[in-house]
């Protein structure tokens, strides 16, 4: 099966309601337009695939919501009697057809970007998500390790930066996890040491995000650090305010985030 065939569309249908009353759809204003084509009742029913009863009782409905008829008979003659739309009538299934069209194009519009709809809805999703971690990364699994008791995870977030969590074998296995998935981490601020030079110093931490400090709030103990990442990501940590002094923190400075791979927790959406 070629993927075209299984890409996500959008559809949707138009109606007129009267007092939240429905007047018309596609259904009723078809109709209309085939009583307006063959000039009967009868034959107009035929030609939509309604009974006679079912086309008098969908004409009489509009009829009462419309305010005044929509069709009037014809006296009969040569060619005997018929029935035709009222100036009313044709002039609702006109503009019917008039909105039909565009919300057509408004529909088509938002089918070709589904794929991004989509997207922005995980998205939003994510956003509702209640926590007290305040970093949310969210990402790709692009490696999995496994372990006689734990589970390697690597998931890659905005910018390419990668983000290296240890959990258990259970867990992983509870969230389904595999390369590819979608899935989100959480870091808390406090888990988080700021160094300003790394020279050659070697670590055990396996996450070591370096970008650009934005943002130095300090507290009366603490001082909230916020750094920005390549690509447009940010992390924050929250350290003592006496090491925010010794650092010398300041906007502008280049800094890295340091956080152990057992101190990320992950998620994957609902």
């Amino acid at each position: 099966m070629k993927p075209e065939e299984n890409a996500m569309e959008l559809q949707g249908n138009v109606w007129l309601t009267v007092g939240g009353q429905k007047l018309g759809g596609q259904d009723r204003m078809a109709l209309l337009a085939a009583i307006a084509e063959h000039g009967s009742i009868t034959a107009a029913a035929k030609a939509v695939g309604l009974s006679y009863k079912g086309a008098w009782d969908a004409i009489e409905a509009m009829n009462n919501l419309a305010g005044e008829p929509l069709l009037e008979r014809l006296a009969g003659g040569k060619g005997g009697g018929g029935t035709r739309l009222t100036a009313r009538g044709a002039q609702l299934v006109e503009n019917f057809r008039k909105i039909d069209e565009e919300h057509r194009k408004f529909v088509a519009h938002l089918s070709s970007q589904s794929h991004a709809l989509a997207d922005d809805f995980l998205l939003i999703q994510r956003m509702k998500m209640k926590t007290s971690a305040r970093n949310q990364f969210s990402g790709k699994v692009v490696d999995l390790k496994e372990g006689a008791v734990n589970d390697e995870v690597t998931l890659e977030i905005v910018g390419g930066q990668h983000i290296v969590a240890t959990i258990t074998r259970d867990s992983c296995d509870s969230l389904s996890l595999v390369v590819g998935a979608e899935a989100f981490a959480l870091v808390k601020a406090s888990s988080v040491i700021v160094v300003t030079e790394l020279g050659n110093a070697r670590l055990s931490a396996r996450n070591q995000l370096t970008g650009k400090i934005t943002r130095v709030q300090e507290g009366a103990v603490n001082t909230e650090v916020s750094i920005e990442l390549p690509g447009g990501g940010t992390i924050a940590a929250i350290i003592t305010r006496e090491s925010g002094v010794k650092l010398e923190l300041a906007v502008g400075m280049q800094a890295t985030a340091i956080f152990k791979a057992s101190s990320v927790i992950l998620g994957t959406p609902a």
